[in-house]
């Protein structure tokens, strides 16, 4: 997979480059999170008008046909601003595992709304007992004459304020296998509840109880959707680990400038040589987690899913690890000011800590890296 980037593709990063530098500043980021807001419906129609809504969704349905690449690029730029608006949770983990799906009349309705920015989706997989992880569901959905009714638990809903309809998963009584269901955001029975994570964004908790969808709901055969949600869920973790490059890169560049700067016995901070050698072992970790994320692209475009997903794991679990310390480092060489909420170094640390647990932690995908490499030692 060649990683140099074409003309096209190198406009695109400038663009977004450019937007965030301009227009996505700290301060306002800042007035978002005191207001209690996950962005700003203003911000999400300028994604839309730039395209990047539908930069990786297929050309039949609105999008432009992009690969994961061009949406890994657009990310990268988006996590140097840490910006809130879901384009994480609405237009990559909920907008792919849409388009992976079966259901033809249900994608030819959606995903050019999604792609103008007029409608938002959520993908609800997540459960208290799941950690993260797509295989565990325990949410049911049982049969009706008009379709299913559903019952359960859903946590850690990304993009759920704002969204008009969810994806559901859920186990259909009598069926083996995880089966995928589109529930509208205002359907009678769902009880909904905001919840504030540690780096200012918020998720939602969702309860179905006695919720009902009609059959047209059901959007792979049943029993079939964990394919399909792993398909989204592997967009979703590339994007996740682009952007946390994108926070490291950032990271680095602000530290750097604050050691040139900060002067402590009449000179630069920065002129001393062991801050000099762990700001050498944080660009480091970064090209590391660089290179990793190359590596999790390549499979995404040339493996099967089983090996795919055991790449991603791994990818998952170094890339958030390397972007706490660098992270972590960058508050240290900074001293007490990058302890203070009105300083930025310390919120690309809590975005770091947030995104090791999203999308499963390091942990459970260290664990699902050993459970496969046993099976294979096993075979």
């Amino acid at each position: 997979m060649d990683f140099d980037l074409t003309s096209e593709q190198q406009l695109l990063q400038d663009s977004v480059r450019r937007y965030v530098d301009k227009s996505y500043s700290f301060e306002s980021r800042t007035a978002l999170l005191k207001a209690g807001k996950n962005g700003s419906a203003d911000n999400w129609g300028s994604f839309a008008a730039n395209g990047w809504l539908m930069a990786g969704l297929p050309e039949a349905f609105g999008g432009l046909g992009g690969s994961v690449l061009e949406t890994s690029i657009i990310a990268q730029q988006l996590g140097r601003a840490l910006v809130l608006e879901p384009y994480l949770g609405c237009a990559v983990l909920a907008a792919q595992t849409l388009a992976a799906c079966d259901n033809t009349a249900q994608k030819e309705r959606l995903l050019p709304l999604l792609v103008e920015g007029s409608s938002r989706v959520a993908l609800a997989y997540s459960e208290p007992g799941s950690r993260g992880m797509p295989e565990t569901v325990a949410l049911r959905a049982e049969r009706s004459a008009e379709g299913f009714t559903l019952y359960g638990l859903k946590s850690l809903v990304m993009g759920a304020d704002g969204a008009d309809a969810f994806i559901v998963s859920a186990r259909i009584a009598g069926t083996q296998g995880i089966s995928l269901l589109l529930v509208d955001a205002n359907s009678a029975g769902l009880e909904r509840q905001a919840l504030p994570l540690h780096d200012g964004t918020w998720v939602e908790e969702l309860n179905f109880d006695g919720v009902e969808v009609g059959a047209e709901a059901l959007l792979a055969d049943a029993g079939k959707g964990l394919a399909v949600l792993q398909e989204g869920l592997a967009y979703g973790i590339v994007v996740l680990c682009s952007g946390l490059i994108g926070s490291m890169e950032r990271t680095l560049e602000v530290t750097a400038e604050y050691l040139k700067v900060r002067k402590q016995f009449g000179v630069p901070i920065g002129s001393f040589q062991a801050l000099q050698h762990r700001m050498a072992d944080m660009a480091a970790e970064m090209e590391i987690a660089r290179s990793m994320l190359h590596v999790a692209l390549s499979s995404m475009v040339n493996d099967t899913p089983p090996v795919r997903d055991k790449t991603l794991s791994s990818a998952k679990m170094l890339i958030c690890r390397a972007a706490k310390l660098v992270c972590g480092q960058g508050i240290q060489l900074h001293g007490g000011i990058g302890m203070t909420e009105e300083y930025l170094v310390g919120h690309y640390f809590k975005h770091a800590m947030v995104a090791d647990l999203l999308l499963g932690s390091s942990d459970s995908h260290e664990a699902a890296c050993a459970a496969a490499l046993q099976a294979e030692l096993r075979a």
